[in-house]
């Protein structure tokens, strides 16, 4: 038991719902829907969420907050800001079908196209940044700008301060094939031609936001994945409140893989290797299922293997779109979301 145990239990006792009222996990009424807490980042996350909205009405999302690049990178360096980007992204996830919902997902989304310095600065950028200069509080003001979208959730950034990635490449320059560098920043380690041997952020032990940490605490499921493995997936791992309360919440765990390796950053990848580097960086981390595309699996037992190292069941699902294309379907994975619920869940069904 860690150092940081004793504020993980006075976050617990402060989260809603496990109270003596029987409104906790002892008392849910048959009926409620589970409380699910996805983490990652980018557009993993967001398939992810935007299977997770069709199952439930009790969803948060823990954000990676190490992005680099592009817009978010600009206003992080100029602004010195936590970076909006994979924030919004989460946001426009969680956006219902309806035209509202709809509506504002295109509109956070829309990027300015021109010869100034507003080109390639996305809307919702410019708005999450300036509701926390107006408020004062990253939290705060996500929840605002979820209510103004009708986001079936809450978004939270996992840290609290803008964090560095940095990683270990093998071969980073191809002119040393075999030299170690460190890769600093998450654009220039995604995007790798060599191969990432860990990652770490700066600074190390990052603070977590309390509210993911109690999120996490009072979950009923929480959800790893599918995403960039170095960049947006593990980076959880490296916030020791967060990874604390990932080992000490009743909730079970499930870690999406991705459908295919991502050219740079897991450039070759097996899935069992996804979950090999994932044990390096949490050896302690304890899973109950493995969520894998059934076409994306060549070999079932190896990956059976690596998950038992975990103390999880693999559970195979057509959840890729049909055009081929290595992205997720929201429909079918919310299908194999709720299967898994259901089946592996230890209260019962929800609805």
């Amino acid at each position: 038991m860690t150092a940081r145990t004793p504020r993980l239990s006075r976050l617990r006792r402060l989260t809603p719902g496990r109270g003596e009222d029987g409104a906790g996990r002892s008392g849910r009424r048959r009926g409620a829907t589970p409380k699910v807490v996805a983490l990652g980042g980018g557009q993993g996350l967001s398939a992810s969420l935007a299977a997770l909205r069709r199952i439930t009405g009790d969803l948060t999302a823990v954000v990676t907050v190490a992005d680099d690049g592009g817009s978010s990178g600009r206003l992080r360096e100029e602004l010195d800001v936590l970076p909006p980007g994979d924030l919004r992204k989460a946001l426009a996830a969680l956006c219902g079908d309806d035209d509202w919902g709809q509506t504002w997902a295109r509109v956070i989304q829309h990027r300015f196209q021109s010869e100034g310095d507003l080109h390639g600065h996305a809307v919702g950028n410019l708005l999450i940044v300036a509701l926390w200069e107006q408020l004062g509080d990253p939290v705060q003001a996500l929840d605002l700008v979820g209510r103004l979208l009708g986001a079936h959730g809450r978004v939270l950034p996992m840290s609290a301060v803008p964090l560095e990635l940095q990683a270990l490449v093998r071969g980073h320059d191809p002119a040393r094939p075999e030299d170690v560098d460190t890769v600093r920043g998450q654009a220039t380690v995604a995007l790798t031609p060599g191969e990432v041997l860990s990652v770490q952020v700066v600074p190390s032990a990052p603070p977590a936001v309390p509210e993911a940490v109690a999120a996490v605490l009072d979950a009923d499921w929480v959800v790893l994945g599918p995403g960039s493995w170095f960049s947006s997936v593990i980076p959880h791992l490296l916030v020791p409140e967060l990874l604390d309360a990932l080992m000490e919440t009743k909730a079970r765990r499930v870690l999406s893989l991705n459908l295919a390796p991502q050219p740079g950053e897991t450039e070759g990848f097996s899935p069992q290797r996804h979950l090999e580097v994932l044990a390096r960086h949490a050896p302690k981390l304890a899973l109950d299922v493995v969520l894998a595309d059934e076409a994306a699996v060549p070999d079932r037992e190896s990956l059976a293997d690596a998950a038992k190292r975990f103390g999880a069941a693999v559970e195979l699902a057509p959840v890729a779109r049909q055009d081929g294309s290595p992205k997720h379907d929201p429909e079918l994975l919310a299908a194999a979301y709720d299967r898994i619920f259901r089946m592996h869940g230890r209260i019962g069904p929800w609805r």
